[in-house]
């Protein structure tokens, strides 16, 4: 290992790439914000967080509309948490990986014609709205994400590029994360 380099946690990694990206390119001073993408980014890392909420029966669910009807059949902060997820999935395929897209409303799926934005958007709208003083920050920032969506999904494209200009640049790697 070059001594000036050292090891950074993909949490320390998407931290610093999120409040660069936001912050000083975009000029977002919004720090709950910019840690919120910079925590679902690494959350969303696992297949599992992605895939995370399960219909009734147990199955987990990939599809946006089945994830909505889900919704439908809580109350209360497990109606909030599956609205916000919603919120992030849409979030995470529209920002990081829009090629995932054409895969994901496929003709043959039920998302076939959703808009992920609009549903996004949404989804947080209606989890902002379901909660209590408790949760008066939670419910503000994702008030925000609704109202700043197409600019999270613009920023979220940027951290990709940066991150895929980092490995382009650093050439064949060992799978770890390093900064100067």
């Amino acid at each position: 290992m070059h001594p000036s380099r050292r090891p950074v946690s993909l949490q320390q990694y998407f931290a610093g790439l999120t409040e660069q990206t936001f912050e000083t390119r975009l000029g977002v001073a919004d720090p709950p914000l910019v840690d919120y993408l910079a925590d679902l980014l690494v959350r969303f890392v696992r297949s599992d967080t992605i895939f995370r909420v399960r219909d009734l029966a147990g199955r987990s669910l990939s599809e946006v509309a089945d994830m909505l009807a889900t919704a439908q059949d809580r109350i209360g902060i497990g109606r909030r948490d599956v609205h916000r997820h919603i919120g992030d999935f849409t979030l995470f395929w529209t920002g990081v990986f829009p090629e995932a897209l054409a895969r994901l409303q496929a003709p043959d799926r039920r998302d076939h014609l959703l808009d992920y934005p609009a549903q996004g958007k949404r989804a947080y709208y209606i989890a902002s709205t379901l909660g209590d003083e408790d949760t008066a920050d939670e419910c503000a920032l994702l008030a925000r994400l609704s109202h700043e969506f197409d600019m999270c999904v613009y920023g979220l494209g940027e951290i990709r590029r940066q991150w895929e200009q980092k490995l382009a640049d650093d050439g064949p790697h060992d799978g770890r994360l390093w900064i100067n």
